[in-house]
């Protein structure tokens, strides 16, 4: 594994795949599970090009690469300290030839790359809508959190334009904005066609949830069975182990 420069404050953190590991600032906006789960949820067998939107420190794009059978993966963040950090774990992992970083707005995506050129396109988007709770709108993870920069909207039109007729975008997101998220897929012509929900024990209500669509796909969609986080406090279910590479009782390192 190549070495890298690492910068005050910043750590090494496994991916638990493929010796695969990733760079990141405690005080910066660190990945968190949601993006752990959607990697999960996209089609293992996805081969062509992809292309995650906000992708942060490129959490997404790294895990995709060892899951998927994909030939490129791409990922567009505006904020230049995720930038930095991604395309170092990029060069951590002798990644280059695989994983490209771009510093670009989702808001002019489009102006980024060829309009439907992407086979899949994910996204961890902000959940928090523009003003609500944040102090400082410059710091990472505020920008990371809260619709500042882009919104649900941005990021859902600039899926439409980049993903190809028939290809597959997957997305993340809170419960309770549920139905605004449908009605926007439909509006730009991606159809919603796998659901599934997240909740963080049994007895609990879901706190996420990943949803796939197709662009111009039929009108059918499928909710799966919920996924399930803890099977007991400190313990994570079955599956949960699973989609983090991960034997049963391991703790994840961070």
């Amino acid at each position: 594994m190549m070495q890298v420069e690492l910068k005050d404050g910043e750590r090494i953190d496994n991916l638990e795949r493929n010796n695969y590991r990733i760079i990141q600032h405690p005080k910066g906006f660190c990945f968190g599970m949601d993006a752990v789960l959607l990697t999960g949820f996209v089609d293992g067998n996805t081969k062509g090009k992809v292309l995650d939107l906000g992708t942060g420190t490129g959490i997404i794009p790294i895990l995709l690469e060892a899951k998927t059978q994909a030939d490129h993966f791409t990922g567009l963040e505006i904020q230049d300290q995720s930038v930095d950090m991604a395309k170092r774990s990029i060069q951590l992992n002798n990644l280059e030839n695989k994983i490209q970083i771009i510093k670009g707005d989702i808001k002019n995506a489009f102006s980024y790359f060829p309009l439907a050129s992407f086979d899949i396109i994910t996204s961890n988007p902000p959940y928090m809508i523009n003003n609500s709770g944040y102090k400082n709108i410059n710091e990472p993870k505020t920008i990371a959190r809260h619709e500042i920069l882009c919104n649900l909207e941005d990021v859902i039109k600039a899926s439409s334009k980049l993903v190809k007729v028939g290809g597959k975008v997957y997305f993340v997101h809170r419960p309770n904005r549920l139905t605004e998220m449908m009605v926007l897929m439909k509006s730009y012509q991606l159809e919603p066609k796998r659901i599934r929900f997240v909740h963080p024990y049994h007895n609990k209500p879901a706190n996420m949830v990943l949803i796939e669509g197709i662009r111009h796909g039929k009108s059918l969609v499928e909710v799966e069975k919920p996924l399930i986080v803890y099977e007991k406090e400190g313990t994570y279910t079955q599956e949960i182990y699973d989609i983090y590479g991960m034997t049963k009782g391991e703790t994840y390192e961070r």
